[in-house]
């Protein structure tokens, strides 16, 4: 006969719970079918007790809280949680279905672990601790029942993140709270509450110890006497239980449980890389020590088959606060095959079958059937009169159970409860509130700017389409304001780009793209337009052009070097240029009047309004002409020659006497220019 009301029902109309696998100070954990995905789960229902009180708000809120955070771990080391919910006063939460067992069950089979193996599960434990703290979740429980070992290969599992948050937040005093899990707390947790990712790694060193040596390595008949050991004794170095254990491995395990959070590795992608750096050097220099298993502790007894069989927890090794023999509760729900082994998640161990369940066995109260007896018959009327009113009491006790049995449908059963309506977004607020009358619901209006839903139509709703509410619930519509409105600032034009920038960002308007322009009058980087009149009002999704001034237009000197003066001026100023002249210089290769040079150089790349320097020439320059007169004609002529100037030489009466009498010019001329003398 089984007492559990929940097993056999179908919860929140989609889960069919078949079997219950363990209960804990915070939760039974059942077996249960998913009719909606056709899959075993684990539903793990919260005591009701948790959610009663002053404080019962409070726990079904961070429960459901917590619940959402360890649902966004996606790691292969971590149980994932599917879904939760409420169904009437039923908090529960659905997690993947591990078939195996969990490391408390294993140490109980063996006592301890080879060494090799116990690295395995905190290389395993510790990766996924390592995913949950990039996420700044905290699993504030680890300890060997949260530590699940897949059946066929032998992967772990990390489960339950998150969970005792929601417990130890609300009170510290609830069943299996602080007592299941006091051998593996770090010290600031007992005596200031604080808890991070430092104080999973000291869970994962009491964790490690207890695999290598067989116990815990604080131990009283009384938590308070545990806890006062975490706060004020340094734990002892594993190697005074097990003397063959490496010294890094001890020294390790020490730093993890530092009473010092500041000793110990930041988190645990830190504490893996230690774990990983000891192992290497294990393997390098003694590999073989990795297959070594300690003894396990005086008095340790393995379970027997007979012991397991029954559902009862096996014996342990170690402290009296063994957290699964805290949370563990005789299988009175389910009656296992004789092969079977459940541990304490539920999971079939060594290849069990699915354990039968005994059914609640209830009469059948049968309907009565009034006879009409003969009028005659009165001795026989007042016999069955007794008869008669008994079963005219059974009706009436009939009736008001069914009376009793409505009532309690529509006011706190399914009957009570309804669906939000589907295709109420987008519709405008008046109709989505008598769709929801319809339904006996009330409304709650907020409103909201949106983007894309139509002024006064709904946006969001909570709850959302589809799920339940009690008939008299409140759905809160978010109606849209329609899309947010900004306004252009004034005075942008005459800014400077980031000036105007800023003050676009001020107004809560987006700058678009910057256009360009060239500008001979406007300074560079200063606004000249904008795409939008100051003081317009415009959707915040609209981009505002500034178009900027560049500056004076590029361009290109051109070649003006032999050119007239007047032409190359008339040129260069076409192109934009400013001219600007220097000095003229004589110049015996180019004529007076034409450019010998300018300044920047044809092809050089400028902007408009930029000078462009020329220097014209003046002709050839004037030298002194030598006084040849009085000398013989050739002489003379080679004179003049040398210094520069052509000779025209003119004779009287032939020359006779051969010597210059005149010549012309006399004093200065341009040079290369021609002299005459007269010869007689």
């Amino acid at each position: 006969m089984t007492t559990d009301p929940l097993l056999g029902r179908l919860v929140d109309g989609r889960y069919e719970i078949s079997a219950r696998i363990a209960r804990g100070g915070m939760a039974t954990v059942y077996l249960a079918r998913d009719r909606r995905l056709d899959r075993d789960v684990a539903l793990k229902v919260m005591h009701a007790h948790l959610a009663d009180g002053v404080e019962g708000a409070a726990f079904v809120s961070r429960f459901r809280r917590e619940a959402r955070a360890a649902a966004r771990l996606a790691h292969p080391g971590v149980v994932a949680v599917y879904d939760q919910g409420l169904d009437g006063e039923t908090s529960y939460l659905t997690m993947e279905y591990v078939p195996g067992t969990n490391l408390r069950r294993e140490l109980r089979a063996t006592g301890t672990l080879d060494l090799g193996r116990a690295l395995d599960v905190l290389e395993e434990v510790l990766g996924a601790l390592a995913a949950a703290h990039r996420k700044g979740l905290v699993h504030r429980d680890i300890k060997p029942e949260n530590v699940l070992i897949t059946a066929e290969e032998q992967r772990v599992k990390v489960a339950d993140f998150g969970l005792a948050r929601a417990v130890t937040e609300v009170t510290s005093t609830a069943t299996g709270t602080i007592l299941g899990t006091i051998a593996y707390l770090a010290p600031e947790v007992i005596t200031t509450g604080a808890c991070d990712a430092r104080t999973d790694i000291y869970s994962v060193g009491i964790l490690a110890y207890e695999m290598l040596t067989g116990a815990l390595p604080h131990d009283g008949s009384t938590p308070i006497q545990v806890a006062f050991q975490h706060v004020h004794e340094d734990i002892a170095s594993p190697a005074e239980r097990v003397d063959w254990l490496p010294p890094q491995v001890c020294a390790l395990v020490l730093r993890f449980t530092a009473r010092d959070p500041r000793q110990r590795p930041a988190d645990g992608a830190a504490a893996l890389e230690d774990l990983r750096a000891v192992r290497s050097q294990l393997e390098a220099h003694d590999p073989e020590i990795l297959v070594r298993r300690a003894d396990p502790p005086a008095g340790f007894v393995a379970p027997s088959s007979e012991a397991t069989s029954d559902g009862a927890a096996p014996p342990t090794g170690g402290s009296s606060l063994d957290g699964d023999e805290i949370d563990a509760i005789p299988m009175t729900a389910v009656t296992p095959a004789p092969d079977t082994d459940l541990d304490v998640t539920g999971h079939l161990v060594d290849g069990g079958a699915r354990p039968t369940e005994r059914l609640i066995e209830r009469d059948t109260t049968p309907v009565a059937v009034l006879e009409t007896m003969p009028a005659g018959d009165a001795g026989q009327r007042r016999r069955r009169w007794p008869r008669v009113m008994a079963w005219v009491l059974a009706l009436t006790v009939v009736t008001g159970g069914i009376g009793y049995g409505a009532w309690w449908w529509f006011e706190d059963g399914p009957g009570a409860w309804t669906t939000v309506p589907s295709g109420l977004a987008s519709v405008p607020y008046d109709d989505a509130a008598a769709i929801l009358a319809e339904h006996g619901l009330d409304t709650a209006r907020t409103e909201a700017n949106d983007d894309t839903v139509p002024q006064g139509s709904v946006v969001s709703l909570t709850p959302d389409e589809g799920a339940r509410i009690r008939r008299d619930g409140t759905v809160k519509l978010v109606v849209s304001l329609g899309i947010r409105m900004v306004t252009v600032p004034d005075g942008l034009v005459g800014l400077q780009q980031a000036d105007a920038e800023a003050a676009l960002t001020a107004a809560d308007v987006t700058a678009g793209p910057v256009d360009q322009e060239w500008s001979d009058t406007v300074p560079t980087g200063e606004v000249m337009d904008v795409s939008h009149d100051g003081g317009t009002s415009v959707p915040h999704t609209t981009k505002v052009t500034l178009t900027v001034s560049g500056g004076p237009a590029p361009a290109t000197v051109t070649q003006q070097v032999g050119r007239d003066r007047a032409d190359a001026q008339a040129a260069l100023e076409d192109l934009g240029f400013a001219v600007a002249f220097t000095d003229d210089e004589a110049s015996e290769t180019v004529p007076a009047g034409r450019v010998i040079r300018q300044t920047p150089e044809s092809g050089t790349q400028a902007h408009r309004l930029d000078t462009v320097t020329l220097t014209v020439s003046s002709g050839p320059p004037i030298i002194e002409v030598p006084n040849v007169v009085g000398q013989r004609t050739a002489a003379a002529q080679q004179t003049l020659k040398d210094a520069g100037f052509k000779v025209d030489t003119v004779k009287y009466l032939g020359g006779i006497l051969d010597t210059v009498r005149f010549q012309e010019p006399e004093t200065t001329a341009p040079k290369g220019s021609t002299v005459r003398i007269t010869v007689w």
